[in-house]
């Protein structure tokens, strides 16, 4: 195996949480919701968008924070939440560069 398709493979292994996160589809939900709201939202108005639990939405902003798509920030006695993608958005980026390469170095 070169060692171009041996750091391809260690992308791949370091995307799989971003991937993993992605799967789900309240998450994106919460996530194109987001897209539409810059300034942020706090979880009170996600459940009114997204019908969930307030503690099952909780949770996804959880996973989605510890995953670098989402902060959150304190207002008052609430957390905002906004959309922050562009690290995960450019190892994902990477990672199709990557693949592409290796698919026309192989043809």
């Amino acid at each position: 195996m070169s060692q171009h398709t041996e750091q391809v493979l260690q992308q791949f292994k370091a995307c799989i949480p971003l991937l993993e996160v992605l799967t789900d589809e309240n998450r994106q939900a919460i996530i194109l919701l987001l897209a539409q709201h810059k300034p942020g939202l706090n979880v009170n108005t996600i459940a009114e968008h997204i019908h969930l639990s307030r503690p099952a939405i909780s949770h996804h902003l959880k996973v989605l924070r510890q995953s670098g798509f989402v902060t959150s920030e304190k207002k008052s006695v609430e957390n905002h939440y906004r959309l922050t993608v562009r690290e995960p958005l450019e190892q994902l980026k990477s990672l199709i560069a990557a693949v592409e390469t290796e698919c026309n170095r192989n043809n």
